[in-house]
């Protein structure tokens, strides 16, 4: 297969090829736990975490695994690194822990890891399986945050509602409320609104995908019609 260059693999990570709006994978966290900013900040970083240490891990062993063994191999080496995060979350984030819940654990049923250990870090070198990694995680905490925000603020009129659960009592006064009164619309803070929230961020994705596509063609300078020669061969009489 082709190597990708650097850019490709951020380009690919953060938009062409993002794992919640592209590849659809990994929708039971995204949509379960980002009621709030917070608590899609603290799954967000798990799977970083973990997408990071997995593809890194795989592409290091490599030449060394069989193919009969290969996705149990690779499914050994993510569960390693969630129990990592678990232990990691409830040694310095124990209420935030307690809130995400049997989520934390699920990141190792999340397709998005396995997929790109799989389709990448098993065939590329470190450097550039870490890489992916890291952007695929960065694009799918990216969605998180955006998701959550969006429904914190439509839901409850807040954001950056329990931040202090993540960053500590630094960020105990972190809480915006841009509305003085404002009545809460639950719809958006249960899994309905999740769902419609997501729909509206694929499509607006899509959307703008669109329209660079069309602003590409346009700039691109039309074919100008011109004399055609054509060969012939043999005797002209």
């Amino acid at each position: 297969m082709a190597t990708k260059t650097s850019s490709e693999i951020v380009r690919d990570g953060l938009w062409d090829n993002n794992p919640a709006l592209v590849q659809v994978l990994g929708l039971c966290p995204l949509l379960a736990v980002t009621s709030t900013v917070v608590n899609a900040i603290g799954l967000g970083l798990a799977t970083l975490m973990v997408l990071m240490g997995s593809n890194l891990a795989v592409s290091l062993i490599r030449n060394f695994v069989s193919e009969s063994v290969r996705l149990p191999a690779f499914v050994m080496i993510i569960a390693s690194f969630v129990t990592c995060a678990e232990l990691l979350m409830q040694a310095y984030t124990y209420e935030l822990y307690q809130i995400l819940g049997i989520f934390i654990p699920l990141i190792v049923t999340n397709c998005a890891i396995l997929g790109r250990a799989d389709a990448f870090a098993s065939r590329n070198a470190p450097g550039p399986a870490l890489l992916d990694g890291a952007m695929m995680g960065a694009g799918f905490l990216a969605v998180l945050i955006i998701l959550g925000g969006m429904r914190e603020l439509i839901g409850q009129g807040t954001l950056f509602v329990d931040m202090h659960l993540l960053l500590g009592p630094i960020a105990a006064d972190w809480v915006i409320k841009p509305f003085a009164k404002y009545p809460d619309m639950l719809f958006m803070v249960l899994p309905p609104g999740a769902f419609v929230g997501l729909g509206l961020l694929i499509a607006l994705k899509n959307g703008i995908d669109r329209h660079l596509k069309e602003r590409q063609k346009a700039a691109q300078p039309a074919a100008t019609p011109g004399s055609k020669r054509v060969r012939v061969t043999g005797n002209v009489s």
